[in-house]
């Protein structure tokens, strides 16, 4: 068994992928860190690979062929990390807008607290938010509340993308199915974990944008979200919503 790993989907962050894989490994937790890396062209994966020999066996790349969607990259590296028996599974960005310290948070939300699902919260405690313009802040907010509104979802922050999943949460998902991309896809794995009876817990972090590299969010990410929280309640409502078949 292997305890915990951070999978971290990168596209063009080569001002950020080093040092965010030393202030993780820095870290007192021990956690490995999975990059999934979809072909960025200005060279991250030769920086992640010249740190591989630095830390072997904590440190991995799951290259891909292009720009697929961060919902499929994380797809990617939770069926990586359930091959490989890892108990704890983050989700965390490249790009420093999720502190690495809290990291050990969501851990012990979820290892000594023994929730299913620990999600590092923006809202959880008001907004906690920096460098974000007005605009994106009450765009954020509210469309936490609209998804709230339409799914009967209780967390504060249902778009977050800083997440700690037990592995007996990923096992039972069937990640086949998860059918989004973009925020829509963090709004369908927590909606999907809720309503298969696993405890979601929100733990309070500050979220500061990124001063590096270019923000990903586009129209249509923001246009999935909307649409797909309709869809998303009316597959809860018609029971579409199962536990993935074993043998």
């Amino acid at each position: 068994m292997k305890d915990a790993l951070v999978i971290i989907p990168t596209y063009n962050e080569k001002e950020n992928i080093s040092n965010i894989i030393h202030a993780v490994f820095d870290l007192e937790k021990d956690f490995d860190v999975l990059i999934v890396e979809d072909n960025s062209p200005d060279g991250t994966a030769e920086i992640v690979k010249s740190l591989m020999e630095k830390f072997e066996d904590r440190l991995f790349i799951l290259e891909r062929k292009g720009k697929l969607g961060l919902g499929t990259a994380y797809i990617a590296g939770f069926k990586w990390a359930l091959e490989r028996q890892y108990d704890y599974i983050f989700e965390m960005d490249a790009d420093f807008s999720h502190n690495p310290k809290d990291l050990e948070r969501l851990y012990h939300a979820t290892a000594i607290d023994k929730a299913d699902v620990s999600v590092g919260s923006r809202y959880i405690t008001g907004v906690n938010v920096v460098n974000w313009p007005m605009g994106r802040v009450l765009m954020s907010y509210f469309a936490s509340y609209y998804v709230r509104l339409i799914t009967r979802l209780k967390i504060k922050d249902t778009t977050a993308g800083f997440v700690c999943w037990t592995r007996r949460v990923l096992e039972t998902i069937d990640l086949d199915r998860v059918r989004f991309v973009g925020y829509a896809f963090q709004i369908e794995m927590k909606y999907t974990a809720v309503k298969l009876g696993f405890e979601v817990a929100e733990v309070p972090i500050i979220f500061t944008d990124r001063t590096e590299g270019e923000s990903k969010m586009n129209k249509s990410i923001f246009r999935e979200a909307i649409f797909g929280v309709m869809e998303l309640r009316f597959r809860g409502l018609l029971g579409m919503i199962k536990p993935v078949k074993t043998l």
